[in-house]
């Protein structure tokens, strides 16, 4: 297939880049500086000339306390931008895989979110992809919306290269613990994309078009989560970081709001493609494993 990859420089997109060619696909990537989509003409030329079989939208605003005082770009990239995509898209009849994310619920119900749980975002970050998502369901009938969580990768800024920065300079580092999500690893979103992409026509046949979940397992918290870091850094290399200290989102605000509940329900995925997902562990194991390795 020949892929056109949209924010190629991002966790997710730098790993589409990396792993399609090794299944035999040809790929046309951008990122920003190739590809503005908030340019509705540049989107429309740059993919009417592209070819593509398929578009995975990885570009995103991102930095989710900034967004709230930047929210005319953080609408622009995550709102106006897939629309943009998802109407050129329509138009040159090539579907449309999105990224989406755990923001664009409030983190109040206290089971898993599943797909048809209804939205509440809590902030810009999250009103903004969320308004995205309706924006290529509106706009582009063949797409599928990919919600994710708590991403990391080996390409970019993470959780987890921060807790590594940090373990390396404290003695304690203090974590919130009262927050519960599904770390996901960025190669992990990326194989699923291209499992998805590669099963165009059998989506097209049963119309199982829509938004879906993927998230690793199992749930944990933030503080878990840098708990797990600390101790899988520490076979690879001396650390000063004696103890990880819970404490909750009280004693450690931020500008936006985050949800205290970030858990996924990934089985829709799995009925339906049999795409189950994998221990966000494995997926440290490998970061760690070729961050270490330069």
């Amino acid at each position: 297939m020949r892929i056109a990859i949209i924010g190629a420089k991002g966790q997710v997109g730098w790993e589409l880049t990396q792993r399609a060619p090794l299944l035999g696909h040809e790929t046309l990537a951008w990122d920003v500086a190739e590809l503005d989509i908030t340019d509705a003409a540049a989107v429309d030329r740059e993919l009417g000339a592209s070819g593509a079989d398929v578009v995975i939208n990885a570009a995103a605003y991102t930095a989710v306390d900034r967004a709230e005082q930047e929210p005319e770009l953080a609408f622009a990239v995550n709102r106006d931008g897939p629309a943009h995509l998802a109407a050129a898209c329509n138009r040159l009849n090539i579907p449309l895989l999105h990224i989406s994310t755990d923001y664009v619920y409030d983190g109040g119900k206290s089971s898993p979110y599943v797909e048809d749980d209804p939205i509440a975002p809590l902030g810009v970050y999250g009103r903004s992809k969320a308004e995205g998502d309706e924006a290529v369901r509106r706009l582009s009938p063949r797409h599928l919306i990919l919600r994710v969580s708590w991403v990391f990768g080996i390409h970019g800024h993470n959780f987890v290269k921060t807790i590594l920065r940090l373990a390396r300079e404290r003695e304690e580092l203090r974590v919130v613990a009262d927050q519960s999500g599904c770390p996901t690893y960025a190669g992990d979103i990326a194989d699923t994309l291209l499992n998805l992409a590669g099963r165009i026509a059998e989506i097209d046949a049963s119309g199982a078009w829509g938004a879906y979940h993927y998230c690793g397992e199992p749930a944990t918290t933030w503080h878990g989560f840098a708990g797990a870091i600390v101790e899988m850094a520490r076979t690879r290399e001396p650390l000063p970081t004696r103890i990880v200290t819970a404490i909750a989102t009280a004693d450690y605000p931020t500008p936006a709001a985050r949800p205290v509940n970030s858990v996924l329900d990934s089985s829709r995925l799995a009925f339906r493609f049999g795409i189950r997902p994998r221990s966000w562990r494995d997926g440290l194991h490998a970061l760690l494993a070729a961050l270490y390795a330069g």
